[in-house]
């Protein structure tokens, strides 16, 4: 997995480039015409737009840092600032979607006129912006995590923006100014129920946890029924950013064997099945083991 990320960041960045730029100018759209028209269905959707374009901004600056070589000083590089800017995005997410929710409870008790034609052609544009950048990435949403989110953050926007026209259409044809602030709410609730998960799996990343995507009981598993190896211990898996994963472990080998084929044979199959791309791996032979008296876990 680890070998793609070159290559689809030069493959992908003319597409990450040009649906940033298409929902910058749908969120600028949003913006004007809710202020103008005082809607907040408009400003709510406007806010969970710019949800996707830091999504997209941080999976293009995941795949960029991947490239990176690191220093005397950073000898990981700069992968794991992806997971601070995760973090960041989410706080920021967060207090939008407060101020946001907060201007659609007071419309709820003091309701204001809304074009509602207006929102419908609005969030129509909405629709099409969101469905061609989803296609931008539909066919790389197979091979990489990074771009198969993008992919679903702007397959459910092009919904949500699908919610919005039917606002606006039951505003146009029934006059009730209430369903404005309470598809925000709806549309609110978007926000937070994915900007949580992006917040909960961040701060798992940061603090060591063994990444969603990966399940260490299958890597034990692999571990345990791997011929030339009678246990093993200090199994640790963690993630280096949002798309590169690391594992270190130290393997007690049943008799001595070609250690530098084994050990490639162990990362490669480590990378192709679990996607863990750096692997440290320690190796003793049970004689030595014995003899030298190490506690290790029995599997």
């Amino acid at each position: 997995m680890s070998h793609n990320h070159i290559s689809h960041a030069k493959t992908y960045g003319k597409s990450f480039a040009l649906g940033i730029g298409l929902n910058i100018a749908y969120i600028i759209i949003e913006v004007v015409y809710g202020l103008m028209i005082d809607s907040s269905a408009l400003l709510a959707d406007a806010g969970h737009n710019t949800s996707d374009v830091l999504s997209l901004l941080f999976a293009w600056f995941a795949m960029s840092v991947a490239q990176k070589r690191p220093s005397q000083k950073y000898t990981y590089g700069l992968r794991r600032s992806t997971i601070l800017v995760s973090i960041l995005n989410a706080l920021m997410l967060f207090g939008a979607a407060g101020i946001i929710g907060w201007e659609a409870w007071q419309k709820l008790y003091d309701p204001v006129e809304v074009a509602g034609q207006t929102v419908m052609i609005v969030a129509g544009v909405g629709i099409v912006i969101n469905t061609a950048t989803a296609l931008l990435f539909i066919k790389g949403q197979k091979e990489d995590l990074n771009i198969k989110g993008a992919f679903l953050h702007m397959a459910a926007d092009a919904g949500v923006s699908v919610g919005v026209v039917l606002s606006g259409l039951l505003i146009y044809q029934t006059g009730v100014m209430w369903i404005d602030p309470v598809t925000s709410f709806i549309i609110l609730i978007v926000i937070v129920y994915s900007t949580w998960d992006l917040f909960t799996d961040s701060i798992d990343l940061a603090l060591d946890a063994v990444p969603e995507d990966i399940n260490i009981d299958e890597v034990e598993k692999y571990f345990r029924e791997k011929p030339e190896i009678q246990s093993f211990h200090d199994l640790h898996i963690w993630a280096l950013s949002t798309t590169e994963n690391a594992l270190s472990v130290h393997l007690v080998l049943k008799k001595q064997a070609d250690t530098d084929e084994f050990l490639k044979e162990v990362k490669d199959e480590l990378r192709e099945q679990f996607h863990i791309d750096y692997s440290t791996v320690q190796t003793e032979v049970e004689d030595m083991k014995d003899s030298l008296g190490h506690k290790h876990r029995e599997n």
